[in-house]
């Protein structure tokens, strides 16, 4: 018989077995998606802190087979869902669908009934279907006719976009990347990676078999639950607060953006630096936790002035003036 200690993982839920259970993320992902760690440390880190991820990079980076693969490696239900210019708010949270055989209406749940949703090319539907996924991604429900209904736990909404091509495509607007927890940008392959995804393709490599590649479960919802208690316990000083704040309010006051980081984005950056300490085997955060997560976290949460991006001024780039200038506690 199982231990009732032990999770379906076989962890026991202490600390750093669960901890080792996540790392092993990577192996399992490494064996469908070359290179790409910080995305996946970034998706873990975004379900730790039951949070949403936003996927930018250009077509062919394997931005839809590094969900695929995570969702493998975690055991999650996974769904795909292509935005296009015609897809309508029901074909994501689904609709009540009426019943000739007995009168009535039912509800035919949408895809968003799922562990880890692909909203992919995002911003290729309008305003209207986008801001379907507000509810969905911030209560953690849909409400179809006035009732509201629960979605699965875990619930990740992760979507991509393209950023170089803007012909036919809706920005998102800040309301909805502020639901976001991490940016994530996924670059082109350095050479060496490159020549090992050519190598993996000639040798028969089929990224719509995954189960073929040798990518299997290695945690599952029981090994998040546990890790994400585990996190809560990590500690956050003052200090660390306070430096969190000051640099969210910095960008408030930069003469190079015309948006800062809300409230919401500071408690984010708090958030997904403990994720990252704990992550890094500690029960602590320090300042380089909050370094170390302040891009992903903030970039998609400020705007530009117009004349700065005619300078060539990023947003990373502001942010990082940012985090050189705010004193770092000790």
């Amino acid at each position: 018989m199982m231990d009732p200690t032990t999770d379906n993982a076989g962890n026991t839920g202490d600390p750093g077995d669960v901890r080792a259970s996540l790392e092993a993320l990577r192996a399992e992902i490494a064996k469908a998606v070359v290179g790409q760690d910080p995305a996946v440390t970034g998706l873990v880190v975004a379900l730790l802190c039951r949070g949403h991820v936003l996927l930018e990079g250009v077509p062919g980076v394997a931005k839809t087979l590094l969900v695929r693969a995570l969702a493998s490696a975690l055991e999650l239900d996974t769904k795909r869902v292509q935005f296009t210019p015609d897809l309508m708010p029901s074909d994501i949270t689904g609709s009540l669908v009426y019943d000739t055989r007995t009168a009535e209406f039912s509800f035919q749940p949408g895809p968003v009934f799922t562990n880890l949703l692909l909203a992919d090319e995002i911003n290729r539907t309008p305003p209207k279907t986008q801001s379907s996924l507000l509810e969905a991604m911030e209560e953690r429900q849909v409400t179809v006719d006035g009732t509201p209904r629960p979605l699965p736990e875990p619930f990740l909404v992760t979507a991509t976009q393209n950023p170089v091509e803007y012909e036919g495509t809706y920005p998102l607007p800040e309301a909805q990347l502020d639901r976001f927890l991490l940016k994530l940008t996924i670059p082109l392959p350095s050479r060496q990676d490159e020549i090992d995804v050519l190598t993996r393709h000639a040798e028969g490599f089929n990224p719509r078999d995954l189960r073929a590649a040798g990518v299997r479960p290695v945690a599952g919802p029981a090994d998040l639950e546990a890790a994400r208690a585990s996190v809560a316990k990590t500690t956050i000083s003052p200090e660390i607060t306070a430096y969190v704040v000051d640099i969210c309010r910095a960008t408030r006051e930069s003469p190079s953006l015309t948006l800062g980081v809300s409230p919401r984005g500071a408690t984010a950056l708090l958030a997904t630096s403990r994720a990252w300490a704990w992550l890094t085997g500690r029960d602590y955060v320090i300042p380089d936790d909050v370094k170390a997560l302040a891009l992903p976290t903030l970039r998609h949460r400020v705007q530009l002035r117009p004349e700065a991006e005619m300078e060539g001024i990023t947003a990373d780039s502001v942010i990082n003036a940012i985090l050189a200038h705010v004193p770092v506690p000790r």
